[in-house]
């Protein structure tokens, strides 16, 4: 069986090479089909790494807690999430002294002011508008999503004395502080005079990062008083909570218990505030890739099809061509399941080699999107591409394979 194989793939590569221009031609769907699932699949599971990486980085037992549900919205708010409540800083104390929870830390976006002014940021003669500011606590520290490179955090004396200090982002440092060590330098915010502490260290950003307030690196964080007398009254804020080890549950469950209790929702209605974590988060992200995965393989199979459909239709006048060949193994022993085999191998080698081209080119591609986007080709990726190519050929080759087997000896013989 196994010299039979090897004998009718030779005689298919040997077809192939006699008939260049139009085995080329026939392929060509096939190959545009590969080729687009490889460079598909390379870029869904490039940005899927790339923002999985940038997710974790903020803790696996972290919880995000916001005024609203997070995610990409489908409708416009209803009348209940337009009139909720606002997130407060005594929420973040109370959770904080939940069992399951490690700490807590309250952020207070001050980047604007209450008439949608943003703040100006000044030092050495340069000047910004696009940095992100946020009060928060000391016990930021302790969350472990963030990094000194150089200084120290604000301690909580200093904290509740509400003095005038921060800790700034690397981009902040190499914008504001190109040449000294900013540590122990003044910084303008908003008019008040602010002395620099410590040095964030820099963050891996999801497609390299943007500029401006897109750059996790250029943020500014306060102590959490002073940052209110930026921005007076203003309540609205997110909260990090980190779980304990192995009580990521527990904690999610007690947060919502708490938050219930303190924001008196009815037992029968929804929350009325967000919670996410690195894993919904990820998963949320993944339920949209997915689909798009989906929609565009769908748009690439029409290429396979296409493919096909040509190996079909060339293999039914390769059929008619061959006649007398046919008629002339078969009048020496050859068996139909010989002929179907001859045949259903030729057009199996014939989209085989274009799934290769196609597998090649969709290789050049990644490296090539690999320089803009994050890109990864998945293992999955050639090994489906190439089966596909593979059946393609024997489903849309069956018939012109089945006709061949068919054909009576004496009558092909005669075939002119």
């Amino acid at each position: 069986m196994r010299s039979d194989i090897y004998e009718n793939l030779k005689m298919a590569l040997a077809t192939l090479r006699a008939n260049k221009l139009r085995s080329v031609l026939t392929v060509v769907g096939v190959v545009i089909g590969v080729w687009t699932v490889m460079a598909i699949a390379s870029i869904i599971s490039g940005i899927d790494m790339a923002v999985t990486k940038e997710i974790e980085s903020f803790g696996t037992r972290s919880i995000f807690l916001y005024k609203f549900e997070p995610g990409i919205r489908t409708s416009n708010p209803t009348r209940e999430e337009r009139t909720r409540k606002d997130l407060t800083y005594d929420d973040a104390m109370a959770i904080n002294q939940l069992p399951a929870v490690e700490v807590a830390v309250p952020y207070l976006d001050v980047t604007s002011d209450w008439f949608g002014r943003k703040i100006m940021v000044k030092a050495n003669g340069k000047s910004s508008s696009a940095v992100n500011l946020s009060g928060t606590l000391p016990d930021d520290e302790r969350t472990g999503i963030r990094i000194l490179t150089s200084g120290r955090y604000f301690t909580q004396f200093e904290n509740d004395g509400n003095q005038e200090v921060c800790v700034i982002g690397s981009t902040v440092a190499e914008n504001f502080f190109p040449y000294t060590n900013p540590v122990g330098q003044a910084l303008e915010i908003g008019g008040r005079e602010f002395q620099v502490l410590g040095i964030l260290e820099k963050r891996e950003q999801l497609f390299g990062g943007g500029g401006g307030d897109d750059d996790q690196n250029n943020l500014i964080l306060m102590p959490f008083g002073v940052a209110r007398k930026l921005k007076p009254n203003s309540e609205d804020l997110f909260i990090l909570a980190v779980a304990r080890p192995g009580m990521i549950e527990t904690a999610k469950d007690q947060i919502v218990d708490l938050l219930r209790v303190r924001r008196q929702v009815p037992f029968d209605k929804p929350n009325t505030f967000g919670l996410a974590t690195a894993d919904s988060i990820i998963q949320q992200f993944r339920s949209i890739t997915s689909g798009i995965a989906i929609a565009m393989v769908a748009i690439s199979s029409v290429g396979l099809m296409v493919g096909g459909i040509g190996v079909m239709n060339i293999m039914l006048v390769s059929v008619t061509e061959r006649t007398r060949e046919i008629g002339t193994r078969k009048a020496i022993g050859a068996r139909r399941k010989d002929i179907l085999w001859q045949f259903l191998i030729e057009a199996a080698t014939l989209t085989g080699v274009g799934g290769l081209v196609g597998l090649a080119l969709g290789w050049a591609t990644s490296l090539l999107i690999r320089l803009i986007f994050p890109s990864y080709v998945p293992l999955w990726a050639p090994i489906a591409g190439f089966a596909a190519s593979v059946g393609i050929g024997l489903i849309f080759g069956l018939w012109p394979a089945w006709k061949a087997a068919r054909l009576d000896p004496i009558e092909a013989l005669r075939y002119e």
